[in-house]
C-alpha cells in the first residue's frame, strides 16, 4: 500500500487508541487535529536528519537582484526546500561560503551546487521513517485528543526510540565520510 498523509495520520490515531479517519477534512475532531498538525510535524522530522530519501543536489538559478551586502550573488532555493546540507562549486557539492537570507542563498560564487533536504512525496517514505513519523504523530495528537499528560510522555519516549532507530538505519545507506582537512591528522603526516 502506498503511503499518504491520510494513511500516516490514520495509523497514528490507531496507535493512540482514537478512531481512524477516512479523510483529512471529514469534519471530525480527529481529522481537524490531523490536518493541522501533520504538515509541520512531517517537515520537522524530515529536517532533523540528512535522510537519504529526502536529500537532493541541484545547480541553483542565480537571481537578477544582487544582495545588499556581504555577498555578490543571490540564488533561488529549489521547490520543497527544507534545509541546506552543504553548498559547493560545480562537480563538488560542498566547500562554499554561503548564507541563507529571506529564502535565498547568498554567495560570492558565480555558480552554486546545493546539497539539501527537500519534502518528498509520502509514497517514497521508507518503512523506518514512516514508523518514526507515525509514532511522533501519535504523540502530537495525544494532548488535543486525550488530554492525558502521562500518556503523552510515554508516546514521546516511543517516538524518540523510533527516531533513533530510523536514523541508525538511514545512516547505513552510505559509507561513513572520511575526516578531511583536520589539523591533527595533517601534523602526523
Amino acid at each position: 500500500m502506498a503511503l499518504s498523509a491520510l494513511a500516516l495520520c490514520a495509523r497514528a490515531l490507531l496507535a493512540l487508541g482514537a478512531q481512524p479517519i477516512s479523510s483529512l477534512d471529514d469534519g471530525t475532531a480527529e481529522a481537524e487535529i490531523a490536518a493541522n498538525l501533520y504538515p509541520g510535524t512531517r517537515d520537522a522530522l524530515l529536517a532533523r536528519h540528512p535522510w537519504s530519501f529526502a536529500t537532493g543536489q541541484t545547480s541553483l538559478a542565480r537571481l537578477a537582484a544582487q544582495p545588499v551586502a556581504d555577498f555578490l550573488y543571490a540564488y533561488a532555493l529549489p521547490p520543497g526546500f527544507l534545509r541546506v546540507l552543504s553548498a559547493g562549486y560545480p562537480l563538488r557539492g560542498r566547500g562554499l561560503d554561503y548564507r541563507i537570507f529571506e529564502q535565498r542563498l547568498h554567495s560570492n560564487a558565480a555558480e552554486v551546487t546545493l546539497t539539501y533536504l527537500f519534502r518528498p512525496d509520502e509514497s517514497v517514505f521508507p518503512p523506518y521513517f514512516a514508523a518514526a513519523l507515525t509514532a511522533r504523530l501519535a504523540a502530537e495528537f495525544c494532548i488535543p485528543l486525550t488530554e492525558n499528560g502521562a500518556r503523552l510522555q510515554q508516546l514521546l519516549g516511543m517516538a524518540e526510540a523510533e527516531m533513533r532507530l530510523a536514523k541508525a538505519i538511514d545512516s547505513q545507506q552510505a559509507p561513513p565520510r572520511a575526516i578531511e582537512n583536520f589539523p591533527l591528522i595533517a601534523v602526523r603526516r
